[in-house]
Formats: C-alpha cells, structure tokens, sequence
C-alpha cells in the first residue's frame, strides 16, 4: 500500500522527538573524529592495557597532554565509549569496549570505520559540485585517512572469516590453493585480503590489482612488514589485469565502487581456469529499499553517497551500482557475463557472499 502526506502542520510531539534523532547523530558525527583520534593515538589499547585510569595517568603512559586527554575521555564517557566512576574520576574499558575499540584483529573490531567516516567528510565541498553537476570523484581524489580507514574497517572480518569460512565454503577452492593454485584479488586496496590468502597458501600464486598505484606500494610495505614475502601486486583495473586461468578471482568489497561492474565480471569469466572459482564479498542488502531502511542499510547508503557512487560515476561506465546493490542485481550481471552456477555460500551482519562459476 502506498502511503502519502496527508498533514501540513507539525505535530510538536513529533517534531521534538526527530529533533532530538537530529542532536544525536550530531553528537555521533562530532564524536567519531575523537573515535578516529583514539584509535590513531593508541588510547583505546593504552586503556585495554592500563584498566581504570585518571586522565593524568593516562598521559603519562601515553605522552598526550593531559588537558586534551581529560577532554578527550569525557566525550569517550558521554558516549558510551568507556566506563567512568565519578569516584576517583578514572575511565575504563568494559571488555565489550576493548573488543571493538582497541583489538584491531578481532572480527568486532569497528574503530577503523571512524576513520572512513572523517577522511570521507573531508571533500563535502568537492562532493556538493559533484552533485550539481553528476560528475565523479574518484577514490583516488580523497583524503588518505579513507584508505587507511577502510582497511582497518574491513580487514578484522576477513580475519574473521576468510580463511575459516568463506574459502572453505566454496567448491573445491581450498584444495587448489592448498596444492599452488593462483588467484587474483581484484581491487585488493591496501592487500589485506590478498596478504591473508598468501600466508596461508604459500604454495599459491597470489596477486592484489588495484588502479591505485600508492595503494599498491602501501600493500607492498603491508606484506613485507607481516613476513608475507609471496604475495604480489600489480598495478591494474578490474577489465584489464593480465594472467588466465585463475583457480580464484575475488571481489573484496569493490564490485559495487567500479564504473562497469558488467565488464569486471566478463574479464573475470575470460580470465578464469574452466573450472575457476569467482568469490564476490559485497555488502549485505536485500533486493528492495525497503528492505534495507535499517542501521547497516543507513550506515552503507551513507558511505555509498559519499564515497561508493561518486567512485563509479569518474569511471568508464558510470554503472553506479551502489553499496547495496543487493543479490538479485549481483546475480544477474553474473549471470550475463556466463556465470552459470552462482549462489550464496555465506553472510556476516556486513557482508554477503557470493560465488560465481561458468
């Protein structure tokens, strides 16, 4: 049934309650670049560390200034961020807290999204021409806290399930890998996905392609710092890195930010092995908006506004599937580009998985 606006007149009730919905995500959008300042500081772990500490003591064991820390930790309160007991004014981590906030390789860790969010919000004047005029912005055109940013917002649930259960649970991949097959890890960004799959299959030729030169050489630094030394990366689009018959080919959470999603899938289908595997991690959506008018479905059309939809549009293609495309729209263009067998194998509160076969 399709509903309409019958009233002209506020009602006051409703008005002060959506006013106060306004103050409180104002407050949320003011707090996540002190979230994003925590995390790069190292005062969250310093917290997990230390237990219940004065904003003096956490100075001293951090070298911060004290009256920015004091700060720093009453907005942390005020937020629900730490616990605060008035009695000796210390602040603490619950261990709920010091999970999601300062335990960078646990799949509940979610302080990295405060740094997408900040280095987003850094090019409104740049995104309020785009709209005027439909124009893109490309990746590449943002500020770098974005790269770093959704690399720490992304990689503690690939460490969370890429090895223990999205690889597992396709068809024949694992033991390919496991004997030195060769995957391609499409619009790899910073390789934490292409650095996991190379650790653990040694034997496997295991290259990241990004369009994005610095974050190839961020990638590069990433898998010489963690000992990864048979991982590479190459500089390339999603239509035209080279190499045939990959064993894997996977989309970590990019398919929705390329201009031509349709031609990404058709140089995965001409570039894998016969019996290749295509493993395409998106976004969790349902197939309609109404679907997804949830707290993930607002947290994922906001960042497509910003940064997913623009990216698409400074792209050949401009397809601008959007960051909850749903499954039905990924099916069908991987069904078009001759996928024959394509089914869920998985999903994460933030993610559904997909694979793709001729």
């Amino acid at each position: 049934m399709t509903t309409t606006p019958t009233r002209t007149e506020p009602d006051e009730a409703a008005l002060e309650e959506f006013v106060g919905r306004v103050i409180t995500d104002l407050g949320a959008a003011m707090h996540l670049p002190l979230v994003a300042l925590g995390d790069r500081l190292g005062l969250y772990r310093a917290l997990a560390e230390a237990g219940p500490v004065t904003s003096a003591e956490l100075a001293e064991r951090t070298g911060c200034a004290e009256r920015y820390l004091r700060e720093w930790l009453a907005a942390q309160a005020a937020s629900g961020y730490t616990a605060y007991d008035p009695v000796g004014e210390r602040f603490w981590l619950t261990p709920e807290q010091a999970v999601a906030l300062a335990d960078e390789d646990h799949p509940a860790f979610v302080a990295g999204g405060s740094l997408v969010v900040t280095g987003a919000a850094a090019i409104v004047e740049r995104l309020e021409t785009a709209f005027r005029t439909g124009e893109g912005v490309g990746w590449h055109e943002h500020h770098p806290l974005l790269f770093v940013g959704t690399e720490r917002f992304f990689r503690p649930g690939y460490i969370g399930n890429l090895l223990s259960a999205w690889l597992p649970a396709l068809d024949d991949v694992v033991e390919k890998l496991q004997r030195g097959g060769t995957v391609a890890d499409v619009g790899c960004g910073f390789g934490a996905s292409t650095i996991l799959m190379a650790g653990a299959f040694p034997e496997a030729d295991v290259t990241g392609f990004d369009y994005h030169a610095p974050s190839i050489e961020a990638a590069r630094g990433r898998a010489a710092g963690a000992g990864v030394e048979s991982a590479r990366f190459e500089v390339a689009s999603s239509s035209d890195y080279p190499g045939s018959g990959y064993d894997l080919i996977a989309f970590f959470d990019c398919f929705h930010d390329l201009g031509d999603p349709p031609a990404a899938a058709r140089h995965a289908r001409s570039a894998l092995a016969d019996d290749g595997t295509v493993l395409l991690v998106e976004p969790l959506a349902g197939d309609r908006l109404e679907d997804n008018l949830t707290p993930l479905g607002r947290a994922f059309y906001s960042a497509s506004t910003l940064v997913c939809t623009p990216a698409s549009l400074a792209q050949d293609g401009q397809v601008a599937l959007g960051a909850q495309a749903g499954e039905a729209r990924l099916r069908a263009i991987l069904e078009e580009a001759g996928f024959t067998r394509v089914r869920r194998v998985a999903e994460t509160p933030p993610n559904l998985v997909l694979e793709a076969r001729p």
